[in-house]
């Protein structure tokens, strides 16, 4: 079963979690550039990117399992963005949003996946 991704809320909220990551990486110390920065950057897209991937292969259980990367993609961000709060790094109003919007997607995620899994199981 294929998915229209970009209809999906899942995926439009992960999207404005990466818009937002890639606006609050602008504020980081330019030494992280190829560390932090690079890597909020590349964990944000894989997020959504991953839901997108997912969305075009022929079973559930396929799509389920893109969900489950995105998953671990958003804990991988969690920690980076977990990181810069232990290092003082940006905005600490930027990153509590990015944390709380990274919180909801993983929720939203989460139950997407079960929901997914529980229409494989039917058909």
């Amino acid at each position: 079963m294929r998915h229209n991704f970009k209809s999906l809320k899942v995926w439009q909220k992960a999207m404005d979690l990466t818009d937002m990551n890639f606006d609050f990486c602008k504020e980081l110390p330019s030494n992280e550039r190829y560390n932090l920065i690079d890597q909020i950057n590349r964990c944000s897209c894989s997020v959504p990117s991953n839901i997108a991937e997912g969305s075009g292969k022929n079973t559930n259980k396929h799509f389920a399992e893109f969900l489950s990367i995105s998953i671990s993609s958003s804990f991988e961000l969690e920690t980076q963005l977990l990181i810069c709060e232990r290092r003082k790094y940006g905005s600490e109003e930027k990153l509590r949003n990015c944390l709380e919007l990274l919180s909801e997607v993983q929720r939203m995620i989460f139950s997407f996946r079960e929901y997914v899994l529980k229409a494989e199981a039917i058909s």
